[in-house]
């Protein structure tokens, strides 16, 4: 085993990304448990909150079983090693009332995501959370859909604006190893702060695309139990731990514990671990954000139409996060076009 492997910070995204997959109905006494079970398994963050992020639970996206304030307090009461992280998009989130609801629950992280060209819009955001003396970090959604120097010239706005890590996020599980390397190599040799990356498992490659990002200069990984998130799941965190080992990085994981917040996990969730199917890997192949994947069954199952083909119209139109409506249109015209004499 290597010993001259830099540190790496691990990133437990269980509670948030988990959201999309319970929709959104994690209750007190799973974060309770569950958040206990993370800092004993040695996880620099623990990310918390709506799949979507602070202030997102709504009627459109999903409504949060439990408030959003009573989350992080629940969740800051079983921390003292592990952090606590939040996502966060303007948007959804404002400064005045959800920022500052998270800084008084006592966040230690803002993790501020814009759709991978638009990073223009996190400057308010990422210069008042640094303003209020707390780390912060940009990330970069949808990162398959530009090209690296996209991707380098808008992570150096966040940069600008304050950031002390960017982080790029695989969405859709759209990447493979070799586009890893690419972005994420060209961002670690040219940005002043680290840099990350949060894999889906859409196409089976969430583990092998965190090790690419890792061989490429990424020293920020995301992850979660038992792969707990959207569409096909994450990068499964026993698995990044133990690859993480094997390859002699240095981190602060508990590898046994790390294996048994999973088991717990396991548990607490059981029924709703993501899996791989026709719709995720389609999602992957379109390219569409995996946390479309239960409105678009929905909105096909409704309309009487084929998922796979929605997913793909959506590819098509390249539709992002916060454009759910779209699902239904799509859905609609689909079910327009099968109907006999329609014209296409």
């Amino acid at each position: 085993m290597s010993t001259d492997q830099p540190s790496i910070t691990v990133c437990d995204a269980t509670l948030r990304d988990g959201s999309h997959a319970y929709s959104h109905q994690i209750t007190v006494e799973q974060i309770k448990a569950y958040a206990a079970a993370a800092e004993a398994a040695g996880y620099d963050y623990l990310e918390v909150g709506h799949g979507n992020g602070l202030g997102a639970s709504s009627l459109q996206i999903g409504e949060s079983l439990v408030e959003e304030g009573e989350m992080l307090r629940v969740a800051r009461a079983q921390l003292k090693r592990t952090r606590l992280s939040v996502h966060l998009m303007p948007g959804f989130a404002t400064i005045q009332r959800e920022i500052a609801g998270a800084l008084a629950a006592g966040v230690d992280l803002f993790r501020v995501g814009s759709h991978c060209t638009e990073a223009d819009i996190t400057q308010r955001h990422i210069s008042h959370v640094r303003s209020a003396g707390r780390h912060v970090w940009g990330v970069l959604m949808m990162s398959h859909m530009v090209s690296k120097e996209v991707l380098l010239q808008e992570a150096r706005k966040m940069q600008s604006y304050g950031a002390q890590g960017i982080v790029l996020m695989d969405s859709a599980g759209a990447y493979f190893p070799a586009d890893v390397t690419a972005k994420i190599g060209l961002l670690a040799s040219s940005l002043e702060v680290p840099v990350g990356f949060h894999a889906h498992h859409n196409l089976g490659l969430s583990i092998a695309n965190s090790l690419a990002a890792l061989q490429a200069g990424a020293r920020i990984i995301d992850g979660t139990s038992k792969g707990f998130g959207a569409g096909a799941g994450n990068a499964p965190l026993e698995l990044l731990a133990a690859v993480l080992r094997q390859q002699g990085y240095a981190t602060s994981i508990d590898l046994y514990r790390a294996l048994d917040a999973a088991d717990l996990a396991g548990k607490l969730f059981a029924g709703s671990l993501p899996n791989s199917n026709g719709i995720t890997i389609v999602s992957g192949l379109a390219g569409v954000f995996s946390g479309f994947s239960k409105p678009v069954q929905r909105a096909a199952e409704q309309l009487g139409v084929d998922p796979r083909d929605v997913f793909f119209e959506l590819g098509r139109r390249k539709v992002v996060g916060g454009q759910e409506d779209l699902i239904l249109e799509v859905a609609t015209e689909l079910a327009r076009r099968a109907q006999p004499g329609a014209k296409s």
